[in-house]
């Protein structure tokens, strides 16, 4: 149990502390001052996310001594939003509200220690992530970015001491990522931050003091109060990929695909509208992917980019109601969704909160080719050898009886998009491949982007917020913003 302080400093000394049974940080000494606004970088992998959430007090001290944690600290991350998410998904009654989630950080307390909680605040933040319009929609039905707002407003709205944001830019469109850049100049002036990232390119102007850290310990501990000091970072942070080879997956029988008409698109809609009562997500819509193609899907939360998606891959009701053709088959006359699924890899946020059954990292990647969330079926001998090179390009061969369970946010992330990858699929869709990943990781992701477009058959549909992140080989941009 931890002792809380309001004081100036926090102090560890000589910490360690346990994760679960494979994962531990050892040796931690950091000291924060009240001036100082922190950022943790580091490999997946690497504790990042779970040094961070040391100041929050509920991880399991080992050994080692902890001075003037602060009573009032919030921690922003994608594991407590997807368990929030999940928890929502449970509930047997009504959903909650997005207006009754956002009330109740008021109604809960209208002061802690003279922070006044008060409406006029909270009214501020929801008008400038302009989520006015969706008060009155339930929680579990927003999108990614929407929910992740929600999260950012109720962590803001109790002005915390310390405010922790693991990654805190993606599932953000621009806009939005300009919102909360602003709100942390501003309140970095009474509020110490420690922000999470892989992106040394987010790095606000305000963070003046970095930690990186590999597996499970702290390497560098430096001050970044100028430009040579980030250029420093940057070097430091740099990876380089050179002779990108993937795997060959030409030499799985078991698994080929039926050879699709090539004077036919591989998708092809028109008219299309999405709607939710009153509520147009979009209509008129025309579009058509033809082989080779590769498509990037860009606009703001909300715009409809996954739905769009799951008009694909038959996962949205309203795929039925639309003129809707994809890999040979008009939607709605007599096509099972397996028969589109087969030719699809996807990967996506919502795969990984559903992804949580107990499995290895080789079996993930296995159920790449049955499109399904765990292993049900044997695979065959030239299924396990493809699925161990992916292991091998992943850096993960010695770890491939490793429980996915066990592997960092970005890590989980980084075998999903091989796991989409195994069965050479006719349309690679991407939902914002590179969320949660480091910057070694993320170039990899891109490189493999890059390779697919280039040297294979897959046509790849991708959706992405951040600019830098563009492919170079994607020259179709479909943008529903407009």
């Amino acid at each position: 149990m931890f002792i809380f302080t309001s004081v100036s400093k926090v102090v560890f000394e000589d910490c360690s502390f346990r994760l679960n049974d494979t994962f531990s940080l050892r040796n931690i000494n950091w000291e924060l001052l009240s001036s100082e606004h922190w950022v943790i970088l580091g490999p997946n992998g690497a504790g990042k996310s779970a040094l961070a959430s040391t100041l929050e007090g509920d991880v399991d001290l080992v050994s080692g001594k902890i001075h003037g944690l602060p009573e009032r600290v919030e921690m922003l991350s994608f594991e407590k939003q997807s368990a929030l998410i999940e928890s929502e998904r449970e509930k047997s009654g009504d959903a909650t509200l997005v207006s009754e989630m956002l009330a109740s950080e008021i109604s809960s307390s209208s002061s802690v220690d003279g922070a006044c909680l008060d409406e006029d605040y909270l009214k501020s933040l929801i008008d400038s992530f302009r989520l006015s319009n969706l008060l009155t929609n339930t929680f579990r039905s927003l999108s990614t970015g929407e929910s992740r707002k929600v999260l950012i407003i109720q962590a803001l709205v109790k002005q915390p001491d310390i405010i922790i944001l693991d990654e805190p830019f993606d599932g953000l469109d621009s806009a939005s990522s300009l919102t909360l850049k602003g709100m942390l100049d501003t309140i970095c002036h009474n509020t110490r931050i420690v922000l999470v990232l892989n992106r040394i390119d987010e790095l606000p102007d305000f963070i003046n003091r970095a930690l990186v850290l590999e597996s499970g310990s702290i390497t560098h501990s430096l001050e970044i109060d100028t430009k040579d000091d980030k250029l420093s970072l940057v070097q430091l942070m740099h990876f380089k990929f050179d002779d990108l080879v993937l795997p060959d997956t030409d030499t799985d029988s078991a698994s080929k695909l039926p050879t699709l008409d090539e004077n036919n698109p591989l998708i092809r809609m028109k008219n299309i509208r999405i709607a939710y009562g009153d509520s147009v997500i979009f209509c008129d819509l025309d579009w058509e992917v033809k082989v080779g193609q590769h498509w990037q899907i860009i606009g703001p939360n909300g715009s409809g980019k996954t739905s769009l998606l799951n008009l694909i891959t038959g996962d949205h009701p309203q795929c039925y109601s639309n003129d809707i053709f994809v890999f040979g088959y008009k939607r709605g006359q007599g096509e099972s969704i397996w028969q589109i699924k087969r030719f699809i890899g996807y990967v996506s946020s919502a795969l990984q909160w559903d992804y949580r059954v107990s499995i290895n990292l080789q079996n993930v990647l296995l159920s790449g080719f049955y499109d399904s969330i765990g292993l049900y079926k044997d695979a065959s001998e030239e299924q396990k050898n493809i699925a161990k090179q992916w292991l091998s390009l992943l850096g993960m061969t010695k770890r491939w009886d490793q429980a996915f369970n066990q592997l960092s946010y970005g890590e989980q992330r980084l075998l999903l998009i091989a796991r989409a990858m195994v069965k050479h699929p006719k349309v690679l869709i991407l939902d914002e491949p590179c969320v949660g990943l480091d910057e070694m990781n993320r170039k990899l992701v891109l490189a493999l982007i890059s390779y697919i477009c280039q040297k294979s058959n897959t046509s790849v549909i991708y959706v992405n917020h951040h600019s830098e992140d563009k492919v170079d080989e994607i020259n179709f941009v479909l943008d529903l913003g407009e």
